[in-house]
């Protein structure tokens, strides 16, 4: 059961007594919650997972090369956290859509049929073509054949990217309330291999906290050791140190923790099919030990 509110936030649907309840937004988002006694002061979300393409899109590349933008299958990967009294949050809508890791303001008007009315603020990944509006897969693929109205854009905004952040403030400002801190685990996939100067094979994780800027410096190392006890090779900072929703959630002093984990893809995914491996159930398992640690950590540094 879907339920839409005023203000564009999902509302619960009944569940089961004692059992899950799930927040859906079609297309938009989903938000798993545990019952409220089995809440832990956690809160992860995989917001770059979404694969429901709206009509509206109108992208010119194909859509076997747009499939590879999206951190595929990741919302499946975490998809343990409600039964160990984490809420989930994941996006329906793909990245290249629009991507709610990045500012609003970041964006490329060179991509726009008029000036941005609202104060476009560009950043180095807009010149990339990697910002809130991506315009491109790779530098030789363009996503469009057109330029975007600023209406497109704005109802972009309006009904998908800050639906999004009002779900994951709600979550967080619910989980700060009731234990006096929360920590925000932030899931992404990575390709393999970098590019450029970073044209290297990647570690099976990066853990992404601004540098120690985001969260707790134990924190970091504690998730860290606990993916090297799995036998994971683990990168700080190095090439991923977070983006939008770990920079926009975190502070640390007022016990707001915020770390990014960025999976790499050939731990779980045939790239080229966007297609699970066999190896998936494993990383699965392991990403329910991970999440656990997580809750173990967070339950035992409460204020």
């Amino acid at each position: 059961m879907d339920i839409r509110s005023g203000d564009g936030v999902a509302r619960p649907a009944e569940g089961p007594e004692g059992g899950i309840r799930s927040y859906r937004l079609p297309g938009v988002l989903e938000r798993l919650e545990p019952p409220a006694r089995a809440l832990a002061p956690v809160v992860v979300d995989s917001p770059h997972s979404g694969r429901d393409y709206p009509a509206d899109f109108r992208h010119a590349a194909p859509l076997d090369l747009l499939r590879r933008a999206e951190d595929a299958f990741v919302d499946e990967l975490i998809a343990d956290a409600p039964a160990q009294g984490v809420p989930l949050l994941h996006a329906l809508f793909p990245r290249s859509y629009i991507d709610p890791n990045r500012h609003e303001a970041d964006i490329d008007e060179s991509l726009l049929a008029e000036p941005w009315p609202h104060g476009a603020r560009p950043t180095r990944r807009s010149e990339r073509g990697l910002g809130l509006l991506r315009r491109l897969l790779s530098p030789s693929t363009p996503i469009y054949d057109r330029p975007l109205a600023v209406a497109e854009v704005e109802r972009r905004l309006a009904e998908f990217y800050r639906p999004y952040h009002a779900a994951l403030q709600s979550l967080l400002d619910g989980a700060h309330a009731r234990f006096g801190a929360v920590w925000h685990v932030n899931f992404h996939s990575m390709k393999a291999m970098g590019r450029g100067r970073h044209a290297h094979p990647r570690a099976d994780f990066v853990l992404g906290d601004l540098d120690g800027a985001a969260c707790a410096g134990d924190f970091t190392r504690s998730v860290s050791a606990a993916l090297s006890a799995m036998g994971y090779s683990v990168r700080l900072n190095d090439p991923f140190k977070g983006a939008e929703l770990v920079q926009r959630y975190s502070e640390p002093r007022a016990g707001r923790h915020s770390l990014q984990i960025e999976i790499n893809r050939r731990l779980y995914l045939d790239d080229a099919r966007i297609a699970k491996t066999s190896d998936f159930p494993r990383l699965r398992a392991d990403m329910r030990r991970l999440i656990a640690a997580i809750v173990d950590y967070a339950r035992g540094n409460l204020p």
